[in-house]
């Protein structure tokens, strides 16, 4: 007999069957998943705008928006010229608006750092406004094709529960996904990890009778004798608090109504839905206010920057 598989080897394996099974289409469950536009190219900036976009966003919302927002910004200088009330504008129905304002002021950042070009290493891509782990190493794998793993809470699953056989801390996590991108593949490989843990290695009932990589999978080759590596183990969302009377709920408001035009100073407590409540309504305008996302006009009326 052989001497087992080290433990880098038996990653790169594993790593080199999710990448040969998005290769392939994905078999019954297609990895190439055509609703993405995003994966059709190459542009570090288009692949910057997907990835900021689909922070906690369903899908459905994201595809339209992002078509919406390119062409109305298809560069990097075309939006850094534009005011933060245009971005704002443009990103009506994605909700979260902090995020247009930080890809603004990234944009901004990379015109003003970097001629307008946006970066290709992992330290100026963190430098960046908004810009986080995972979507620094996204926009590598996706836009330079870069050998580097991305860990979000789709991958999180699957390198919890396959790789490992436990649940894995942060850095941990990114140092067992970088051992696995075969050299040469970080995109396919990348791009096949996420849609393996979105569409195979769920979060509630995990298919795997189907799962391409279930012979190298150690939770399953324990016999999911143990309790699921899943279940707090890195990469794993934070829920999301009640939407419905929330401070956010009453920002959304607010800045909705400012994409259609100015709004009266004394009207801002009636359009966030807190008329009985205006010292709360007070406190998240002058909240927007110091965020840059609510200004007022010489008259006093509040609109967007």
């Amino acid at each position: 007999m052989g001497a087992p598989a080290r433990p880098v080897a038996r990653l790169r394996a594993l790593g080199s069957a999710i990448a040969d099974w998005g290769a392939a289409g994905g078999g019954a469950f297609p990895s190439r998943r055509p609703e993405q536009p995003w994966r059709s190219t190459r542009d570090p900036w288009a692949v910057l705008v997907s990835e900021v976009m689909a922070q906690q966003t369903q899908l459905a919302r994201v595809v339209p928006a992002y078509g919406r927002f390119l062409a109305r910004f298809p560069t990097v200088a075309a939006c850094a010229q534009a005011t933060a009330g245009d971005v704002l504008r443009a990103w009506d129905g994605l909700g979260y608006n902090r995020r247009a304002l930080a890809l603004h002021r990234a944009s901004r950042a990379v015109v003003d750092r970097h001629r307008g070009v946006v970066p290709g290493d992992l330290a100026s891509l963190l430098a960046l406004p908004g810009v986080g782990d995972y979507t620094a190493r996204a926009v590598l794998a996706f836009a330079f094709g870069v050998d580097v793993g991305v860990v979000d809470t789709n991958a999180g699953r699957v390198l919890s529960r396959a790789a490992s056989g436990f649940p894995l801390r942060p850095g941990d996590a990114q140092a067992t996904v970088d051992a696995m991108v075969p050299p040469g593949r970080g995109w396919v490989f990348n791009q096949a990890l996420l849609d393996l843990g979105a569409t195979v290695c769920g979060a509630a009932r995990p298919s795997c009778g189907g799962c391409p990589v279930r012979r190298r999978c150690r939770w399953a080759a324990s016999g999911h004798a143990a309790p699921d590596p899943a279940r707090g183990s890195a990469g794993r969302s934070a829920p999301q608090g009640v939407f419905s009377g929330s401070d956010r709920q009453g920002r959304g408001r607010l800045v909705g109504a400012l994409r259609q035009g100015p709004v009266p100073a004394g009207a801002a407590a009636g359009v966030m839905g807190w008329s009985d409540d205006p010292e709360r309504a007070a406190r998240v305008l002058e909240q927007l206010t110091a965020e840059g996302m609510v200004a007022r006009d010489p008259s006093g009326a509040l609109v967007l920057p």
